[in-house]
């Protein structure tokens, strides 16, 4: 006996004989003759699914809520149970003509039932086990496993407006996060969800992963995204990153999320055409789950009243979440993951604190001197130009295969690329970079410091630059985190 069936709080059945069916059932339809048989001359208990009125000329008991369905663990329909002193001693799944007949003592071929029927037919799945059905019955019947606030909206408000007027959202529509969304949401991981995931800046509040999973249902996130969706708050919600001196500062950036491994390829993310762009949903969710628990549970709003202080702000404050095009990456070129430390079996996130894209085109370079040139040119133009900055280069397929073709690795290219990047002497000593410049000029980035990722359209001789905000202990450093399921 299952451990559901035996839950105190399971229904009460009559001693006797029960059968569980649907109308929407082919082999409960044949053998209706039988059921209609034995409730009538037996008293056999009928419990229908969907029809209160199938099958014909029988008492039905309506299982309209699948209460019983649920509790006595009802997977296939026909499902013959046997109830004594309440507790269930016999089950049979399916229609299986000799089952029956020993169970009732009798036969049920067509001379005592009047129609003839196949001696075995195995049956539908119960609409309990409807995966559309499943987490709301769970959360139904077994009782609820939250512990955030439920609220109530009142019949005529519109749901939509009444969670942007409570300030839920970050300026766009959010989906109403149920206790049916978020029980399905939190069917994406195996953590439990009371388990606190991190403390949310700036009101260094517990997040739970029940609370990162209400924030995934808002942002239109799929089960699927939480494990990448929890990482990210994770990541975001340490020393290392400096979430709060993010949304403190008067720069532009936001947080962006670079997601690698396994996990790309199994909840669908784009890596090509668009990859920065929208109409992906996995793409375009996650980064935003990330930005509404910082809303949400940590109170990083912006505005006169709010901590967000940006001067400008840029999309990555709504939410930028896109994945590397590991597949095609030519030998000697790692992923950014594996770059930092993982294994290419590892799924990660890796949080850049930016905002952009600035665009690098260049359609005629055929070297990978010339094209480096392009490069170098247009980072020396982030930021500041008179101080050290801070930046992500995201290479297309067409750029990289320069490099590619050429027998470069990914060393050689950053080594060749951090050579050229340095500002000239005259316009660091005007500048505020502080100490002493050194005579050959100042770096434009610190050493390894500029992450490198492929993705994009496999057409199209671009690349782009996310600038980035301050490095270092004043600001915030890249973190890559493995995701658990």
């Amino acid at each position: 006996m299952s451990e559901r069936r035996s839950l105190p709080h399971a229904p009460h059945l009559d001693d006797g004989w029960h059968v569980v069916v649907k109308e929407d059932c082919p082999t409960c339809v044949t053998i209706a003759p039988v059921v209609e048989t034995l409730a009538n001359e037996i008293g056999l208990a009928v419990w229908s699914q969907d029809d209160p009125g199938f099958p014909d000329g029988v008492a039905v008991r309506f299982d309209e809520t699948l209460r019983v369905s649920w509790h006595y663990d009802i997977e296939t329909v026909p499902t013959l149970l046997r109830i004594v002193d309440g507790i269930e001693t016999e089950r049979h799944v399916g229609w299986q003509r000799a089952d029956w007949e020993q169970a009732f003592g009798r036969s049920l071929d067509s001379r005592s039932i009047g129609a003839t029927i196949a001696d075995w037919m195995p049956g539908c799945g119960s609409l309990s086990v409807d995966p559309g059905r499943t987490a709301a019955l769970d959360f139904e019947f077994g009782g609820s496993p939250f512990r955030s606030r439920r609220v109530e909206f009142a019949a005529a408000e519109d749901e939509v407006e009444a969670m942007y007027e409570r300030g839920w959202t970050d300026g766009l529509p959010i989906v109403a996060p149920t206790e049916d969304r978020v029980a399905r949401m939190l069917a994406g991981t195996s953590r439990d969800s009371q388990e606190v995931v991190a403390v949310v800046p700036p009101n260094l509040a517990e997040a739970t992963v029940e609370q990162v999973a209400i924030n995934a249902v808002m942002a239109g996130c799929r089960p699927e995204y939480l494990p990448v969706v929890l990482a990210a708050v994770e990541a975001a919600c340490t020393d290392q990153f400096n979430m709060h001196g993010l949304l403190c500062t008067l720069w532009f950036s936001g947080p962006i999320v670079i997601v690698n491994g396994p996990i790309r390829r199994e909840i669908g993310m784009n890596a090509g055409r668009n990859a920065l762009g929208q109409g992906n949903r996995a793409n375009s969710t996650i980064g935003r789950a990330l930005q509404l628990v910082i809303r949400n549970l940590g109170g990083g709003v912006p505005g006169e009243n709010g901590i967000d202080r940006a001067a400008l702000g840029a999309p990555s404050k709504v939410g930028w979440c896109f994945p590397e095009a590991e597949e095609s990456l030519p030998p000697g070129w790692p992923s950014l993951a594996v770059e930092r430390g993982f294994d290419p079996e590892d799924s990660t996130v890796t949080l850049f604190a930016g905002h952009g894209p600035s665009g690098i085109v260049d359609q005629t370079a055929r070297t990978p001197q010339e094209l480096l040139d392009s490069m170098a040119g247009r980072l020396l133009a982030t930021g500041n130009t008179r101080q050290p900055s801070e930046a992500m280069l995201v290479l297309t397929p067409e750029h990289q295969r320069v490099f590619a073709d050429a027998g470069w690795t990914k060393a050689q290219f950053r080594e060749a690329l951090e050579a050229r990047l340095v500002i000239d002497p005259a316009l660091a000593e005007a500048g505020i970079s502080g100490g002493p410049v050194p005579e050959g000029g100042a770096p434009k980035f610190r050493p390894g410091t500029m992450l490198i990722v492929r993705t994009g359209g496999d057409a199209g001789a671009f690349s782009a630059i996310i600038e980035g905000w301050i490095g270092g202990r004043a600001g915030s450093e890249p973190i890559t985190h493995r995701i658990t399921r």
